[in-house]
C-alpha cells in the first residue's frame, strides 16, 4: 500500500533538569528526528512546560505529548494547554491524546478527579478535541490519539490526524493490519498518518522499560514483536519500509534511551 513519507520521534521526559532537557532537544533536532515527544505523569515535569522549553532551544523541532492521559484535565483544560503550545512554539506543536494506563487512576484520584470507566475517558478524548478545535479556530492542531481497543480505533479514524496503534506488545502482524484497516477504514476518504512506538531497539532492554513493557527480548523476539527493532542500521531501515508497505506504517518514535542508536536509521530514512 502507498505510504507518507517517513518521519521519527523521540520519547523522553524532562527529570535530569533544564540543561539536559535543552541538550536533548537540540540534540534531536540535529539528528534529524521530526518530534520530541513528552510523557504525561504526575512524577515528572508537566509536559506543558517541558514542550514549552524544548520549542524555545530549537527552530524546526516539532513537540508533542505522548500523551496526554484524559482522566488527568478536564477537557477544556487540556485543550486549553494544547493551544497555548500551538500558538506559542508557531505550531510546532502535535496534541496526543489517550485514555490512559490503569495507572492514571492513582494519578487523577490525587489530583481530585474521578478517572472514569472506558466509555467516559474515552468521551474525554473526543470532548479535549472538541474544544481544542473550537480554540484552534482556522489554525489546525495536529491530534494523535493513541489507540488500543476497538472503540478508540474508531473515535481515532473519525477525529485524529495521527493514530499510533498501541495495542498489547504482542500483536502479531496480521492482528496489527486488522488494526490499521479499522482505522482507514473510520477515517473514510480522509488521510491520517499511522504511527508506532518502538519500545526497543537492539539487543537489549534497559531495565526500566522491561518493567513497562513486562516481557523479555525473548519473549518479543519470539512473537516477532513490532514493538522491537534489531540488526543495523539498514536492515533496520529495510524492516520499516515493510512495515510502511504492509501496514502503512510510517511516524514511528522510540523511547530517548535509543536517540543515538536510532540516528542512523532517521538519516536513511526520514523525509523518504
Amino acid at each position: 500500500m502507498a505510504g507518507k513519507t517517513f518521519r521519527f520521534g523521540v520519547v523522553a521526559a524532562a527529570q535530569e533538569g533544564g540543561a539536559k532537557w535543552r541538550e536533548t532537544a537540540r540534540r534531536a533536532e540535529d539528528l534529524g528526528y521530526s518530534t520530541l515527544l513528552s510523557p504525561d505523569n504526575l512524577h515528572l515535569p508537566t509536559p506543558t512546560a517541558a514542550l514549552a522549553v524544548a520549542a524555545a532551544v530549537t527552530t524546526e523541532l516539532r513537540v508533542g505529548t505522548f500523551v496526554y492521559a484524559s482522566p488527568l484535565r478536564t477537557p477544556r483544560a487540556a485543550a486549553w494547554e494544547a493551544h497555548s503550545l500551538s500558538v506559542l512554539t508557531d505550531r510546532r506543536f502535535e496534541m496526543g491524546i489517550g485514555t490512559g494506563l490503569p495507572a492514571m487512576r492513582e494519578a487523577a484520584a490525587e489530583l481530585g478527579l474521578p478517572y472514569g470507566n472506558g466509555a467516559e475517558r474515552l468521551t474525554q478524548v473526543s470532548d479535549t478535541i472538541s474544544h481544542l478545535r473550537r480554540l484552534d479556530g482556522d489554525a489546525h492542531t495536529p491530534v494523535m490519539i493513541a489507540a488500543g481497543g476497538p472503540k478508540a480505533r474508531q473515535l481515532a479514524g473519525e477525529r485524529a490526524d495521527i493514530v499510533t496503534l498501541a495495542g498489547s506488545v504482542l500483536a502479531s502482524r496480521a492482528d496489527t493490519a486488522q488494526y490499521a484497516a479499522e482505522i482507514r477504514a473510520a477515517a473514510g476518504g480522509r488521510e491520517v498518518e499511522l504511527a508506532m512506538n518502538i519500545f526497543v531497539v537492539g539487543e537489549e532492554i534497559p531495565p526500566w522499560i522491561r518493567g513497562f513493557i513486562g516481557h523479555d527480548i525473548e519473549t518479543l523476539v519470539e512473537h516477532d514483536s513490532l514493538t522491537l527493532l534489531r540488526g543495523g542500521p539498514a536492515s533496520m531501515a529495510e524492516e520499516l519500509q515493510r512495515r510502511r508497505e504492509e501496514l502503512g506504517v510510517s511516524y514511528y518514535s522510540v523511547n530517548g534511551a535509543f536517540l543515538e542508536d536510532f540516528a542512523p536509521v532517521v538519516a536513511r530514512l526520514s523525509g523518504r
